[in-house]
């Protein structure tokens, strides 16, 4: 039987930022410890075409490129749904957005959301967590559980908060919901990552603004501050071992919108600080550079979130060296590739390597 899980409930206050802005089986033994402060854990998802998480493979049926340059694979671990249940198991947090989204965006993610959890009656297949983000605070209640009928009754008595900040206030309101959304997500990280296992976040949201455009001058203070945040967020939710998605609940409502494919432009990582933009650190920028998923056309908001928690069922985790830099945050591109064809692997897509 699975240890329980504490019950706690914490309240991340908001303050503004400066600038502007499962289970394992070990196949293979870690390396000796003489490089461990440069040693860089990647969790993969392998699909196939249909999207469907691939079990079974090993370690020779996969290459790790850095800067597209091959790279020892110094350890490996497959889990699956047949591997032996460990201590601690696999969680997913969900996080009501009400800062970034309007009245009708957060009724359709509690109603989406509820009528998930409702589907398994009784017990969840993996401990879930509620997050609830309103203007003034982040509220996390309760710990993760495994009882379906206790997360759902916290969904539905809870109240997500009333949005001061309204979209009619142009760009400076624009400014506070993107400051909100980046603090609730670093205080949230810096939490989880004092907790053990792999966590999968599914923000529920259209996404915070992404101020980025021909008309939004940006001074170097401006880009040292959004490089440092970047550097901080990938080295951060690598660390807790945090996968991030991006659901937008507005389905096809909101598939027209610039927000749903504007961010596309952001995906390639940023080398240098004179190369940022606000644009860089939107929701779906670094869900997909997190190796999670970008859902914005569906109008089933339960199955886009069981698409989401399908990525628990079957996906690897491997480790290799990273490279000495040659000055601080020396951006690297990653890929992992599958010798066998058909085969996608996702995972980071980057990370910044130090001296």
């Amino acid at each position: 039987m699975r240890a329980a899980y504490p019950v706690f409930a914490i309240v991340l206050a908001y303050f503004s930022c400066s600038g502007l802005a499962q289970q394992s089986t070990p196949s293979q033994s870690s390396p000796p410890e003489a490089s461990a402060g440069r040693r860089i854990s990647l969790d993969v998802v392998v699909t196939d075409k249909s999207g469907k998480p691939v079990p079974g493979l090993q370690q020779q049926d996969f290459t790790l490129l850095d800067d597209k340059q091959p790279q020892p694979i110094l350890s490996f671990h497959a889990t699956d749904e047949t591997t032996p249940a460990t201590d601690p198991p696999l969680q997913a947090i969900f996080l009501v957005d009400a800062v970034n989204n309007g009245f009708q965006g957060v009724g359709l993610e509690r109603q989406q959301l509820e009528k998930f959890l409702r589907q398994y009656g009784g017990q969840l297949h993996m401990p879930m967590s509620l997050v609830l983000l309103a203007d003034t605070s982040t509220q996390m209640q309760p710990a993760p559980t495994l009882d379906a009928k206790a997360l759902t009754d916290s969904l539905t008595s809870s109240q997500s908060g009333l949005r001061i900040i309204g979209r009619s206030e142009g760009f400076y309101g624009a400014v506070d919901r993107f400051e909100i959304s980046l603090h609730a997500l670093k205080k949230l990280i810096s939490y989880e990552a004092t907790q053990p296992g792999r966590k999968l976040l599914v923000w529920l949201s259209s996404g915070w603004p992404l101020l980025s455009g021909p008309n939004v001058q940006l001074t170097s203070k401006n880009q040292d501050y959004l490089f440092n945040t970047i550097v901080d967020l990938s080295a951060s939710l690598r660390e807790a071992r945090m996968t991030l998605y991006s659901l937008d609940p507005l389905g096809m409502a909101d598939a027209g919108s610039l927000r749903t494919f504007y961010y596309q432009t952001f995906l390639k990582g940023v080398s240098s600080a004179n190369k940022t933009e606000d644009g860089n650190l939107g929701l779906q920028v670094l869900a997909a550079q997190s190796g999670g998923q970008v859902l914005t056309s569906s109008n089933d908001v339960a199955r886009s979130i069981a698409l989401c928690l399908a990525d628990a069922k079957a996906y690897y985790t491997l480790s290799f060296d990273s490279a000495r830099a040659d000055h601080p945050n020396e951006y690297h591109s990653l890929q992992v590739k599958v010798v066998k064809p058909g085969l996608t692997a996702r995972t980071r897509t980057g990370y910044y390597a130090q001296r």
